[in-house]
Formats: structure tokens, sequence, C-alpha cells
């Protein structure tokens, strides 16, 4: 029986003045299915074609972060203390940073590991990848 899930993608927004962004991952979160986890994956030629400067290292640092705050890692810091539904706030919370989130979209699966592969598949990496 399937059970709902919400994401959002995750965006590298360069330079925030321009608007322009770059989808750098997903998040997939499941109350029903006591799952939270996260995919990313930088390419990094399409970064810097928004900006030449991007520290793509830092960049890839913080997806890290991400990463481990959805796994409630220690080394995330005081989130990896929060219940899995208040770190998926949290991470899709607005802001105005490099790292930003999509609105948040549901829908419904019993395999959540499998739909944030599928969405990562289909939303994030370019069809050759």
């Amino acid at each position: 029986m399937p059970h709902v899930f919400e994401y959002a993608l995750v965006r590298a927004v360069p330079r925030q003045e321009r608007g322009e962004f770059v989808n750098v991952g997903v998040v997939v979160y499941s109350a029903p299915l006591d799952f939270l986890g996260a995919r990313t994956h930088v390419d990094e030629r399409r970064l810097r074609a928004l900006d030449p400067h991007l520290d793509v290292e830092l960049l890839e640092r913080s997806l890290a972060l991400w990463c481990l705050s959805c796994d409630g890692a220690p080394e995330a810091g005081p989130v990896s203390r929060t219940s899995r539904g208040q770190r998926f706030r949290w991470l899709t919370a607005p802001r105005s940073t490099v790292v930003q989130t999509s609105p948040t979209h549901t829908g419904l699966t019993d395999d959540p590991e499998a739909e944030l592969d599928r969405l990562l598949r289909a939303l994030v990496l370019l069809p050759d990848e």
C-alpha cells in the first residue's frame, strides 16, 4: 500500500541576483515510513556556466552536510537532535544562500529510497549521466 511522501529539489544558486540555478539534489521525507534522505550530484560544468568563480568545493561540502542532516549524524550539528520531520522542514525552509530548495511536492510510494533515486535521475542528472 503506497504511503505519502514529500520531496524538494535542492538547488545551487551561485548568483542570487540573477535568479539562475542548477538542480544539485533532492530530499525525500515520508512520515509514515519514518524516512528522510537526500541525494546530491554537482555538475561543475553547468555551475561554472552560471558563475565561473563559484567555490564548487565549498558547495560540495555544504551538500554533504545536508545528507548528514538527513541521517541525523552528530557532525551535522544541533539539527541532528531533532525529529526527521523537523529536519525536513528545516532543510526546506526558504533561505537566501547558494543552496536553496524548491517548493515541496508530494507523492505516493512504497519505497522512499527507490523514489529518491528515481527523482535524482529524473530531475537532477542529465539524460546521459
